[in-house]
């Protein structure tokens, strides 16, 4: 028996749930609620009806929805913004039951309308589990408190402290992914995992570590970093105890790599999934290690708050968040410190990225097991796949400068308890025109990505989770992209690519390319940042767009030399193709995409009127 288990009050005030409250929840169903219509609203996938326009504000309606049988009407006021997105009142949102007014409640919204949102019968129940997830992770942020929008932009440990500074950024994040109506599922973690693993508890986090049998393991590195090396800079004096540990038990160490593993997927999958590879030694527990981690938003990947130059931890873990089992594939290990030596060689040969600041933070090592057990009895792709592999990431602590800050660019997006948005405390922060510090944004992120569209055909997965802000007195200096080897896509045949790459090819159509930016960028990204802006009185919609087409006009214009890509690739033409995330979601909740087919499954609504075309040829 645990200690844990042998003391019923530590027990129970572990298991606890005081975060689920009635008024917190309450608060949870408006804000997912506001959310699930906005979004479902902008994808198509249902069609409030305009009652009326509301006097003295201009541009908002008032709207109404009804359930197919007409047993549930939800009224609410609402703008209609740039690329479709609706702004709307949450306080204005009521729902009505069969004429009566209810409160709100998002599970029973999305089974009320589950044959419209197009959720199989089959698949809602998961949805629902994901939807109930969503709204304790946020009924747990407002329990627990955060700093301010304005505490955050000045660093809470007044720059004293960049990792500091950094980490509270990255666990004061409430939102998740803007598009994605159910983003916080976790489906597997227990209320104690909660509290010990989700990134928002901040909680610290020793690793587990085990000896993985070569014979069914692939370590692969940087050029030049080789595994011993690599060792002893994480692990140091600890590389010896565990080697201890093995020749104790008539092991030869050098028959096995060390690996660190999530200590969820230890305890949960590791030792019951994988109990024959522990009988037969080819898995063997080495303990705890000494550094402690701090959970960053993608669950599954640790920053070292013990030592916070040293790389980043990632590991696999079977838990169902998003969309996808969040595994990591032993195949996909296999070339990824490859990937970033290549794409990192590629960046600093090119100036126009370096001119502007444009860097990643290299997957210099990594770690795969295959279980042969599974990969005999299961489809390529499969989870039971990706429940064994480790990578090891760069920390961006060393590129900073003195008096530099970082931040995750999702904080761009984040507004506070009091609805302060993180972006308005910045800019007043930096003095600058509001303007003006969105241009230097757009310098630092939109630019570099627009270039590696037009220069090469290459698109990142740039959303807020994936880029990292280096920030002076709140202004953006410079965009770091990280997670790499699993989500850039070359994307035509214009870059020689070497054999161990090449992998990230894919054959996307020429008229889906130039979606890398309208789709990941401007519809996934500035489509919120532009109505947050506007809603709180910073910058109109109008100065937003005109912004961002300045930056890429001017772009344009020192690099004549590409004229054709960008007639080919127009980022000013009239309109383009709407990609919807949550229809991806809610037609399989459980893998959305074949990532080796990226844009086979895409689910498409029409098309959208581009914010950039009435500046066209100014």
């Amino acid at each position: 028996m645990s200690a844990l288990a042998a003391d019923p009050a530590t027990a129970g005030a572990a298991n606890a749930a005081p975060h689920l409250a009635g008024d917190r929840w309450d608060m949870a169903n408006r804000h997912l609620l506001r959310k699930a219509l906005a979004e479902f609203s902008h994808e198509r996938i249902i069609a409030p009806e305009l009652l009326s326009d509301e006097p003295g504000d201009e541009g908002t309606g008032s709207y109404r929805l009804r359930s197919g049988d007409g047993s549930h009407e939800y009224r609410f006021c609402a703008r209609i913004l740039e690329l479709d997105h609706w702004s709307i009142d949450a306080g204005s949102i009521r729902c009505f039951r069969d004429g009566t007014e209810a409160p709100l409640d998002v599970l029973e919204f999305i089974t009320a309308f589950h044959t419209t949102l197009g959720i199989t019968i089959q698949m809602l129940p998961v949805y629902l589990e994901e939807v109930s997830s969503t709204l304790a992770s946020h009924a747990y942020k407002q329990w627990a408190g955060q700093p301010s929008a304005a505490e955050l932009a000045a660093g809470v440990t007044g720059g004293r402290d960049a990792a500091a500074d950094f980490q509270a950024i990255e666990r004061s994040m409430t939102e998740g992914h803007p598009c994605f109506v159910a983003n916080n599922g976790r489906l597997g973690f227990g209320i104690s995992d909660y509290h010990a693993f989700a990134p928002e508890t901040g909680a610290p986090v020793q690793l587990q570590w085990i000896a993985v049998h070569r014979s069914h393991a692939v370590f692969t590195s940087s050029a030049g970093l080789d595994y011993r090396a690599h060792l002893d800079a994480e692990l140091g004096p600890l590389a010896g105890h565990f080697t201890n540990e093995l020749q104790l038990q008539g092991l030869d160490p050098g028959h096995y790599f060390f690996m660190p593993v999530h200590p969820w997927q230890w305890e949960n999958k590791l030792t019951v999934t994988f109990a024959a590879e522990i009988a037969r030694r080819r898995i063997v527990y080495l303990g705890t290690g000494t550094d402690v981690y701090q959970a960053q938003q993608s669950i599954r990947t640790f920053f070292n708050t013990s030592a916070p130059a040293r790389n980043y931890v990632k590991t696999a873990m079977s838990v169902l968040n998003m969309g996808f089992m969040r595994g990591l594939s032993p195949q996909y290990m296999k070339a990824t410190p490859a990937i970033n030596d290549w794409l990192r060689t590629l960046i600093e040969d090119d100036a126009a990225l370096q001119q502007r600041g444009f860097t990643m933070i290299g997957e210099i090592a990594a770690l795969g097991y295959h279980n042969g057990y599974y990969e005999a009895g299961s489809a390529p792709g499969s989870p039971y796949r990706k429940m064994l592999s480790a990578l090891w990431r760069e920390s961006p602590l060393p590129l900073l400068r003195d008096g530099q800050q970082l931040a995750t660019m999702a904080s761009l997006l984040h507004a506070d308890a009091a609805g302060k948005p993180m972006v308005s405390a910045l800019i007043r922060r930096s003095g600058l025109a509001p303007a003006d510090w969105l241009r230097r944004y757009f310098e630092a992120y939109l630019v570099p990505l627009v270039h590696c569209l037009y220069r090469y055909e290459l698109a990142f997965m740039p959303h807020g989770e994936n880029v990292i802000l280096v920030l002076e007195d709140g202004v953006p200096v410079q965009a770091i992209m990280k997670d790499i080897a699993e989500e850039i896509v070359v994307m035509g045949d214009r870059l020689d690519l070497p054999e161990e790459v090449s992998r990230i090819r894919a054959a996307i159509p020429d008229g889906e390319k130039v979606l890398a930016i309208f789709t990941d960028i401007f519809d996934c990204i500035f489509r919120f940042l532009a109505a947050l802006l506007e809603e709180d009185g910073i910058l109109g919609q109008e100065e937003f767009w005109r912004t961002a087409a300045a930056a890429i006009r001017d772009y344009q214009g020192q690099h004549p030399e590409l004229a054709d890509q960008f007639a080919r690739h127009d980022l000013f033409a009239p309109d383009f193709e709407l990609s919807c995330l949550n229809r991806l979601q809610l037609r399989n909740n459980q893998q959305m995409l074949d990532l080796a087919d990226p844009s086979g499954g895409l689910q498409m609504a029409g098309r959208l009127a581009n914010p950039l075309a009435k500046f066209a040829g100014r």
